[in-house]
């Protein structure tokens, strides 16, 4: 009979820990929203960052000990629109809308509005569309984006001419996460295979550059991801209108020889 029941002990414990960890994500969401309010714009930022981390990690537990539920999905979007949504609105409001405090608050407010519709859309075609990407820019990359922005600048914005490019991005990052761009979702990163050694290799390397340059590379890798859908469909539509240049020719050249 305790040998029944510790197995079940064990499974309970499992599933709770994803949820510990969106607790977690919630919890620095909101510590990211009180060092704003006191002006340490430098300190909230990392903030959102570990929120991500702890993103990730919840979602890979739950998969990784079959305890993912419907509950656990709702939490997850609860958690995502104060950590991802919210704080980093607030946190690009305070730290460069001052010159601007009217467009600002518009641009923070459309912020949340587009996080949390590109959370709702999420869950409603989580279970119909390929999990190997994501439609739209997900929200806690869009959150990253605005929290490396502040991490490699941290000293506030008191200017116009350097709160305009800020609004243009939260703009940008609010459009992007309701967009239907394609966007890769590491979620078929499989470290188990055989060639998995390349993959630990690159995120050894990417751990590396991160401790040498944090600011730099956090910066970078997040610019590269929010721009990466974008380019690829810009990059598409270019070939697509290329071939049909190229098919005439190429059947007048594969037509029989007189």
């Amino acid at each position: 009979m305790n040998e029944g029941a510790r197995p079940r002990r064990v499974r309970r414990g499992a599933s709770i820990l994803p949820s510990l960890f969106t607790t977690g994500n919630l919890f620095l969401g909101f510590w990211a929203v009180v060092k704003t309010y006191q002006g340490n714009y430098g300190e909230a930022a990392p903030l959102i960052g570990w929120a991500f981390v702890l993103d990730v990690l919840d979602g890979r537990i739950a998969r990784l000990t079959g305890t993912t539920s419907e509950f656990g999905g709702e939490l997850d979007s609860l958690a995502d629109v104060i950590s991802f949504g919210v704080a980093p609105a607030l946190l690009a409001y305070a730290w460069a809308f001052g010159s601007v405090p009217r467009a600002g608050w518009l641009a923070a407010f459309l912020f949340v509005v587009c996080g949390a519709l590109r959370l709702a859309r999420f869950n409603v075609q989580r279970h119909n569309v390929d999990g190997r990407y994501f439609v739209g820019l997900p929200i806690p990359a869009a959150a990253g984006q605005i929290a490396a922005l502040v991490h490699f600048l941290p000293e506030p914005l008191n200017a116009r001419y350097q709160a305009v490019p800020v609004l243009a991005v939260v703009v940008t990052l609010s459009f992007l996460m309701v967009s239907t761009f394609r966007y890769r979702s590491f979620k078929s990163l499989d470290l188990r295979t055989r060639r998995s050694y390349i993959n630990v290799l690159g995120i050894a390397l990417l751990f590396l550059l991160v401790a040498l340059h944090p600011e730099w590379v956090l910066l970078g890798a997040a610019s590269l991801y929010s721009l990466s859908a974008p380019a690829a469909y810009v990059f598409s539509l270019a070939r697509r209108t290329r071939t049909p240049e190229a098919s005439p020719a190429r059947e007048v050249s594969e037509g029989p020889v007189a």
